[in-house]
């Protein structure tokens, strides 16, 4: 797979790293408020899946479908922020969005470091979805979820110009060294045998070192293309 050509900037990199490489920056360009030099551009899972798991508050993309992945960079290359958008993790969620699957697809997760100055986010994803008109369609729904139970109210999915469309219910998920998980994740099967995570899951729960815990939910925002 070629990703020739996609990439969105405020202005030209300085330089960049080969394959994702990164040359250390100083806080000063980090925190950059005019973004110059700053690049969002496509990327593959495996150059963005150990940022997220280190930034993102969930700590984890395991069962997450990643169809488009965006790498943010700063002046000097390195990547200072990450997202991926990707189907839906319950089946039929999209019919709330649209009579056409294909029609929708959900910002799954999106982190940056902390040194990064206001704004940044707004930033990436307003790119990110300049992108996405490109790499996916023209006439799409974007949908994200803020978290109520990290406190997240959808400040920058407002900012980013999302509309609120409505609010989910918490739901049970799994507890377990310090990370969630659904509880689908301990019925993954593989050529009918349960695969070893889902395995350790359910073996988890019966010893109580895991435990289910009732989520707030969360509220429902949407982008229309």
């Amino acid at each position: 797979m070629s990703f020739g050509g996609d990439s969105s900037t405020a202005e030209l990199p300085l330089f960049q790293g080969e394959d994702g490489g990164a040359i250390p920056t100083s806080p000063l360009q980090t925190k950059d408020k005019n973004f110059r030099g700053w690049l969002v551009e496509r990327c593959f899972r495996r150059h963005i899946e150990d940022f997220i798991e280190k930034w993102h508050y969930s700590k984890s993309i395991r069962g997450c479908t990643t169809d488009y992945c965006y790498r943010l960079k700063d002046s000097c290359g390195l990547m200072i922020g990450a997202m991926f958008y990707g189907k839906f993790a319950m089946a039929g969620q999209w019919k709330r969005f649209s009579d056409d699957p294909a029609r929708v697809i959900e910002l799954r997760r999106l982190c940056l470091i902390d040194a990064t100055p206001k704004n940044a986010e707004s930033f990436f994803i307003s790119k990110s979805i300049r992108l996405l008109r490109k790499n996916w369609r023209s006439d799409g729904i974007i949908v994200s979820y803020s978290d109520l139970e990290y406190g997240h109210t959808g400040i920058i999915y407002r900012a980013s110009n999302f509309k609120i469309v409505g609010e989910t219910r918490g739901i049970d998920v799994i507890i377990w060294n310090g990370k969630k998980y659904h509880d689908k994740s301990t019925r993954s099967y593989y050529k009918g045998k349960l695969k070893p995570f889902s395995q350790k899951l359910r073996d988890a729960l019966e010893s109580g070192e895991a435990k289910y815990e009732k989520t707030k939910g969360k509220i429902a925002y949407a982008y229309y293309l």
